[in-house]
C-alpha cells in the first residue's frame, strides 16, 4: 500500500523555475511556469508533460511567484490544465509589470495580465483553496508570504515565498527575492515561525549572488540541502555561499549510488525529486533523488 507522500519535482528549466507538487491526498500544485530542457535537451513544457505524460487533468493550485519571463514562460499552456486557484502578487499594476520586463516579453506579459484579470477574487483564509488549511491538503501545512512594501521598480522583491511542512520536513520555495525582501520578511514573527529550521531551501534568484542574504540564515538557521534551479554557471553564481550555509543531506542517483551533498543544481543534476512521508516504522522520511549523478560536486 502506497504511503501518503508529499512530493516535489524541481524541473530542469535552465535559468528558470518550475516545480510540481503532489500532495498526500492527490492534489496537484505548481509553483512557477519556467520552460527548458528535459532528457536530451529537447524543448520541454512542464505543464504539457504533466497533462500528456503523467495524466494530470487539472491543477488545484498554481503559484506564480512574480511576473518575470523565466518564471512564466509556460503560461501559454496554463489553461491546458484549467487551474482552480492562482496565487500571485496581484497588487502589482500592469504599468509596473511592463516596466519590470523587457520589451520583447510583451506577449508573455499580456497573457499573464489576461489570466490575472480572470483570477480577481481574493483567496478566503481557511477556504479549501487558501492553501493554509492543512485538512484540505492531506495534512500539509502551507504558508505564503510577500513583501508588497518593497520598491515596485524591482519585481524580484515582490516574489511570493511558499513554505510547505509535512512529516516533520519543511521545504521553502521562494522566487527571486533579494536582501531587501528577505530583511523585511525576517522582521515578521509569522514568517520566522513558519521558516525556522527548514530542511530544504530552493535558492532564491537561481542561486545568484543578488539573492543571497546571510541574515536569512542567521534568522531561520541552515537548511540540510539547497536546491538551485539554474542554467550554465556564471560569475554571479553563489553556489559556494549556499554550500557554506547548508548542513548536508544524502542524495540518491539512478545507479543506486548516493552521496552527501550541500547543494544540488539542475544544471548538473537534472530534475530533482524530493519526497517526504512517514515510514512503516512511523518515523518521518525525507528522500532526495537527482536525475543524474554529480560525484564530488558540492
Amino acid at each position: 500500500m502506497a504511503r501518503p507522500t508529499l512530493e516535489f519535482i524541481f524541473w530542469d528549466v535552465r535559468h528558470g523555475a518550475a516545480c510540481y507538487i503532489h500532495t498526500p491526498n492527490g492534489r496537484h500544485m505548481v509553483v512557477d511556469l519556467g520552460i527548458g530542457s528535459y532528457g536530451n535537451n529537447k524543448p520541454f513544457s512542464p505543464l504539457l508533460h504533466l497533462k500528456n505524460t503523467w495524466g494530470v487533468k487539472q491543477l488545484d493550485y498554481v503559484v506564480i511567484t512574480h511576473p518575470h519571463r523565466d518564471h512564466m514562460d509556460d503560461i501559454f499552456n496554463f489553461d491546458e490544465l484549467t487551474p482552480k486557484t492562482l496565487r500571485h502578487p496581484g497588487y502589482l499594476s500592469k504599468e509596473e509589470i511592463v516596466a519590470g520586463n523587457k520589451g520583447d516579453d510583451s506577449d508573455i506579459v499580456e497573457e499573464y495580465m489576461r489570466i490575472h484579470n480572470r483570477f480577481t477574487e481574493d483567496i478566503s483564509p481557511g477556504s479549501a483553496f487558501d492553501g493554509t488549511a492543512s485538512e484540505h491538503w492531506g495534512g500539509v501545512q502551507m504558508s505564503f508570504f510577500a513583501t508588497p512594501a518593497c520598491n515596485r521598480k524591482y519585481l524580484n522583491n515582490h516574489s511570493i515565498v511558499s513554505i510547505f511542512k509535512y512529516a516533520d520536513s519543511k521545504i521553502i520555495i521562494p522566487g527571486d527575492n533579494e536582501p531587501e525582501s528577505w530583511k523585511m520578511l525576517i522582521e515578521k514573527g509569522r514568517f520566522l515561525d513558519a521558516a525556522k529550521n527548514c530542511d530544504i531551501l530552493l535558492a532564491p534568484h537561481h542561486g545568484r549572488k543578488s539573492g543571497y542574504c546571510p541574515e536569512l540564515f542567521e534568522a531561520i538557521g541552515k537548511p540540510y540541502l539547497t536546491v538551485i534551479s539554474d542554467g550554465p554557471y556564471c560569475e554571479t553564481s553563489a553556489t559556494g555561499n549556499y554550500g557554506a550555509q547548508s548542513r548536508g543531506w544524502l542524495v540518491h542517483y539512478p545507479d543506486d549510488s548516493s552521496e552527501r551533498r550541500l547543494c544540488v543544481t539542475t544544471r548538473k543534476d537534472g530534475v530533482i525529486h524530493v519526497r517526504a512521508y512517514y515510514g512503516g516504522d512511523g518515523k518521518p522520511k525525507l528522500i532526495v533523488r537527482a536525475q543524474k549523478g554529480s560525484a564530488g560536486a558540492q
